[in-house]
């Protein structure tokens, strides 16, 4: 049986939780609309919106809430699974990488995923003959393991940017698709390094093919997601709205912590001693200029753009955009591990790994699955549905096995439809709208033998105010913890509700928890993390993505 705390706090808004709650910061906010393109046309979304012609849109593209790719609460309640799995992960066919593709999959399944993207350098080698070899080993494990998702995909050297995870479901056409993909549009392939506008065009060319790829029949659906966007300060906010305004139902997001995140580990304990996440450069050249210095570090263990409340992440959100966060390993060299990569040779470029005689020093990856896991609600364990539940937004993440599930329920108090992750929930002006947090915490030792304890639970609201004038605009002022709940429960399932009374406009919430180890000084907020001494197993976060509230 269940343990549930309910416990009722006064003040402005009408909270239910365990424990103590912080006091909220300011009235509550309002929120937007989110979903998929089928359900729902953007015309009628931005009508019922009212922000029809309130904005200029360019042709094409979505600007302002709700936007192409949104998801309407659906009328009758439906049961998903939840699969996680990882967005980001390398083998020997990547030119820094080191493992086999069958290696990635066994720990994948040892550390309990369900879904997994190999997703190998772009580059003229790896195209030359790596996508086709790395393919032909994932199809063997595909055989192997029918009930582990495995996607073939590439990391995508984005024309003047970093890196982007491009996957395809499977199909007769997923080898060609990719292959001409990397061979027009990779970076390294093309010599489209450069930070200029004609290689920054060229990465919206890109995203657009793909979803052309999908509408013309080639594959049944192509994602893209942006990796490790706050690392070399290389993608303007103004970029990543246009990157996602390219193909709403392709560029899905952004991951919202990077991989890499044994790199902190102190080197006198055989870790990199580097910034958690390998985040611990500076600005350069191709760098946007606004960024502040600690947008290239991470903030127990998140991208600087998610971490921050009222930061690059919410001001996309409070324009109504749907853009989702999700987490990966990066899994190139494993802490802990003595596997070496082989030495090249010109018949063999991509040799298998060498066992050494000792853990290997400097190592800051995990296995898929033992640190960061991206879950995904589905209708199915399918392909195609995973892939629709990473569209829609239904996603949480977390680090550690903080928790073992996050449920979000959000409606008002004269309908009978909730919704949640992903999704848009309409009420009428002056209901009070219920968001109800069910966690089930975690029952067993994590990966790394402890038991992690969850001690609070933050709610987060802002209003949606549409598209700002300024299109690098990388801030919600008004976005807000609207409630804080400590958790002393240490076991069973927790639920904290938190209502917003009398709502007269429109706005999005999302959830994050944390063990509590670490914070900002005097703040409840994510501390930054010290480069070169940030054990990750001793701060863990979970995030949720956005549900969107419109008041109509």
């Amino acid at each position: 049986m269940r343990d549930h705390e309910h416990e009722h706090e006064h003040g402005h808004d009408h909270d239910h939780g365990h424990g103590h709650g912080h006091a909220p910061a300011g009235d509550p906010p309002s929120g937007a609309e989110d979903g998929e393109q089928h359900q729902l046309s953007r015309r009628r979304l931005l009508r019922a919106a009212g922000l029809l012609g309130t904005t200029a849109a360019a042709a094409g593209a979505a600007q302002v809430l709700p936007v192409s790719g949104a998801r309407a609460a659906p009328a009758t309640g439906r049961r998903l699974r939840w699969l996680a799995g990882d967005h980001h992960v390398h083998t020997k066919y990547s030119f820094d990488g080191r493992y086999r593709v069958d290696q990635q999959v066994d720990a994948a399944l040892a550390h309990g995923l369900d879904w997994l993207v190999i997703t190998d350098h772009g580059g003229r080698q790896h195209q030359r003959t790596g996508l086709k070899r790395g393919l032909a080993d994932l199809r063997r494990c595909r055989d192997d393991h029918p009930d582990l998702l495995l996607f073939q995909g590439v990391e995508w050297n984005v024309p003047a940017g970093q890196h982007a995870t491009v996957f395809v479901a499977p199909g007769d056409g997923e080898f060609e698709v990719l292959s001409q993909f990397e061979s027009m549009y990779d970076a390294r392939v093309n010599d489209l390094r450069a930070v200029d506008t004609a290689n920054r065009e060229q990465a919206l060319r890109a995203v657009q093919w793909l979803g052309r790829q999908a509408a013309d029949g080639r594959t049944p659906m192509a994602l893209s997601i942006v990796n490790h966007p706050g690392e070399a300060g290389a993608y303007p906010p103004s970029t990543l709205r246009k990157l996602r305004d390219a193909d709403p139902g392709v560029l899905i997001g952004m991951e919202g912590a990077p991989g890499h995140q044994a790199a902190g580990i102190p080197e006198s304990r055989g870790g990199a001693g580097r910034g958690r996440g390998a985040y611990d450069g500076e600005p350069w050249g191709g760098s946007f200029r606004d960024y502040p210095k600690q947008a290239y570090r991470t903030f127990g263990g998140f991208d600087w753009m998610t971490a921050t409340v009222g930061g690059v992440w919410d001001a996309m959100l409070a324009e109504g955009l749907p853009f989702w966060i999700v987490a990966g390993s990066d899994s190139h060299a494993v802490f802990g591990q003595s596997w070496r990569r082989g030495e090249p040779t010109a018949d063999e470029p991509f040799p298998d790994p060498v066992m050494g005689k000792r853990a290997g020093d400097g190592q800051g990856d995990f296995w898929p699955g033992q640190f960061a896991r991206t879950h995904v609600g589905a209708a199915s364990a399918d392909y195609v549905e995973l892939m629709r539940g990473l569209r829609a937004g239904r996603i949480w993440v977390d680090h550690g096995q903080l928790v073992d599930t996050v449920d979000v329920s959000v409606g008002g108090d004269r309908g009978a439809h909730r919704g949640g992750l992903g999704e848009v929930v309409t009420v009428r002006r002056g209901e009070t709208v219920e968001a109800t947090v069910t966690i089930d915490l975690r029952r067993e030792r994590n990966h790394h033998g402890d038991q992690p304890r969850l001690r609070r639970v933050d709610i987060i609201a802002g209003p949606v105010t549409g598209q700002p004038g300024d299109r690098d605009a990388m801030a919600a002022p008004d976005t807000a913890v609207a409630g804080s709940y400590e958790i002393s429960q240490r076991t069973g399932t927790v639920t904290v509700t938190h209502d917003f009374r009398a709502v007269d406009s429109s706005f999005y919430l999302r959830v994050r928890g944390t063990n509590g180890e670490h914070h900002a000084s005097g703040s409840i907020e994510p501390r930054q993390d010290p480069k070169g001494d940030a054990d990750p197993w001793d701060d863990l976060w979970f995030y949720t993505n956005p549900v969107f509230v419109q008041v109509d």
